[in-house]
Order: C-alpha cells, then structure tokens, then sequence
C-alpha cells in the first residue's frame, strides 16, 4: 500500500462483478463491533457489489445469549460474516469481512481474522461497555485498527477524550463518527482506517484522502 486513495473509485456503486482493471492492490479488512451496531448496514451502504449476508432471525432460544438492550427493534443476526468490496482510488480494492458480534462466535473470529491487515470497529455510544470483547479480540489479534462511533437518533454525546479514555485507545488510534447508513460517512470511516495503515507502513506521511 503505497500511497493513501484520494476519493472513492469510479467503479464503487456501479453493481459490476468483476475487479477493474485499476486494481493493484486487495486489502481484506474486518468490519466489527458488538451485536447490533450496524455492522451489516455499513457494509450495505458501500458495497459495489451484492453483498453476501448470512443471517438468521432471532429466536427465544437466543435471548439468554443475544442481549437487545438497546436495540429491541433487531430482528436477525449475522451468524457467519457478511462481505462486501469497495474500490478506492489509486487501484486499492477492500474487501470488506463483517464479523458477528456475540460471545458465541468467538471461536469464528481467528478464521475470519486471518490475512486482515486491519479492522474497523464500530461503536454504539449507548452501550459502551458491549465494545469491550470487540476490541479485546481486536487488540488481542495485534491487527491495526480505527473506531468508527456509529451515529443513533437517541445517541448519547461525549467528548473525544471521554470516549478515548472510556474505550481506553492508545492515542495513535483514528476514532471518528459515522452514520453507518450513509454512503460518504461510511467511506470516510474506512478512509481513515485505511490512511493509519498507511502510515503504519510507509516511511512518508500519507496523502490527503479526499
């Protein structure tokens, strides 16, 4: 990864199947963060391609296991992963690997974690406390990553170094807010996970990413 991409690829959006011929670089990337916070819509919201789901509706016999504090109105759950891909500027392809967010899928996590070079992890600034595993699992893994403060109507405000302290990030860690629904917030989200890479690897500051 030579250089950060300056906007999103011409292709994205274009619902094509195949890789353009611009492509240089594949990068696979996880996507994670508790149950719920929107991890299936973020990937919706960019994927140039169909995205893969594998999701199954909730049932009672999940209750003791899927907590819905918070997000009552859910009604299934990623049980495997969830894919997408989305081309960037300056030949760099994400492909993007949702990973479910519950206690017992934990033992998916080293498969589908495997050859990552990052991750994305979203936050519900609600429930906080449910991101800690997350970003156990992410920490624990030595992947780079970015937190992404997924955006609710009822979300709760705090300042940059509330959450940092909450979320106990090392200060080299990008955090930004996104609308997980929205398209360019999404990108941005995923630009700034992509320019800490970057800048993990090359001897040069990045360049502007947008």
């Amino acid at each position: 990864m030579a250089s950060a991409p300056s906007s999103f690829s011409e292709h994205a959006g274009s619902g094509g199947l195949h890789l353009p011929d611009s492509a240089r670089e594949l990068v696979k990337i996880l996507v994670a963060g508790p149950f719920g916070v929107g991890k299936t819509t973020l990937i919706d919201s960019v994927s140039e391609i169909r995205p893969l789901h594998t999701e199954e509706q909730l049932t009672e016999a999940s209750v003791p296991s899927d907590d819905l504090a918070g997000v009552r109105d859910k009604t299934t759950t990623t049980v495997a992963i969830d894919f997408g891909r989305i081309s960037l500027a300056g030949g760099i392809v994400l492909y993007l690997f949702g990973t479910p967010g519950q206690e017992r899928f934990r033992s998916l996590w080293d498969d589908i974690a495997y050859g990552a070079l990052g991750a994305l992890v979203l936050v519900d600034t609600r429930r906080i406390d449910d991101s800690f595993d997350v970003l156990g699992l992410v920490e624990d893994s030595g992947l780079p990553y970015a937190v992404a403060l997924n955006q609710f109507p009822d979300s709760k405000q705090y300042t940059e170094e509330q959450l940092r302290r909450s979320l106990d990030l090392e200060p080299g860690t990008p955090m930004v807010t996104c609308d997980a629904r929205d398209t360019g917030a999404s990108i941005d989200a995923l630009l700034a996970l992509v320019t800490h890479l970057i800048a993990r690897t090359s001897p040069h500051p990045p360049t502007e990413t947008r």
